[in-house]
């Protein structure tokens, strides 16, 4: 297998349609798990130690790589952090189906039940974490983030609500329950840190709903 040049700055070449080469030299025998041990190790760096500190030399000793692999699979620390955010947002958009499944007039609890489902599970529940205090504290990977959410979830859920002002309803029901994923598994406040999920979706469901069908 003929590898791409590394370089320690950007490829200026780009392929016939437009997009950029991917820079560095893949080794001639590839592990099929090779991309996603990167992957596995940008989600740790990027939670430990936030975006701005994290850097592609760091994600690539983690991995066990050279730098020049991580360019070559994902390009910039940008590029990264977005195929980080997706990775870790797979289960939300898969579980998205879900909650756009079923009578409008229990949208909010599906809705509720399937963000704190995936806080409260320890598997993507670290994935999230690394994401959400990235994005906190730096607008680029806050940009990310942003993106993602807004073309993902929020608009696929705003397109089924077939009522006005959908997209800002359905950013209103998700700031509700980010709010409450903060406070409770990122800021760790009590008593809502502590508190029985199903009270949570008891008292918050409603809300959503609201938020999502009021007139």
């Amino acid at each position: 297998m003929t590898g791409v040049a590394a370089s320690d700055g950007p490829d200026a070449s780009a392929r016939p349609n437009g997009t950029p080469r991917r820079r560095g030299r893949p080794p001639r025998t590839e592990s099929a798990g090779t991309r996603d041990r990167i992957l596995a190790a940008a989600r740790e760096e990027f939670s430990e130690r936030g975006y701005e500190k994290t850097s592609v030399r760091g994600i690539a000793k983690s991995a066990g790589v050279d730098s020049a692999l991580v360019h070559h699979y994902f390009g910039t620390k940008e590029q990264v952090f977005e195929a980080a955010v997706e990775v870790a947002f797979a289960p939300a958009l898969k579980a998205r189906d879900t909650v756009l499944d079923g009578p409008l007039d229990e949208v909010g609890e599906r809705m509720t039940r399937m963000i704190l489902g995936l806080w409260e599970n320890p598997v993507t529940r670290a994935p999230l974490l690394a994401i959400v205090r990235s994005a906190v504290n730096n607008e680029t990977a806050a940009g990310v983030f942003r993106r993602l959410i807004a073309s993902q979830l929020l608009r696929r859920i705003a397109g089924q609500l077939d009522l006005p002002d959908a997209e800002l309803r359905a950013e209103l029901a998700a700031a509700q329950l980010v709010g409450i994923a903060m406070i409770r598994y990122v800021i760790k406040v009590e008593p809502l840190a502590s508190a029985d999920p199903e009270e949570i979706v008891r008292r918050v469901a409603p809300v959503v709903q609201g938020h999502l069908t009021r007139p």
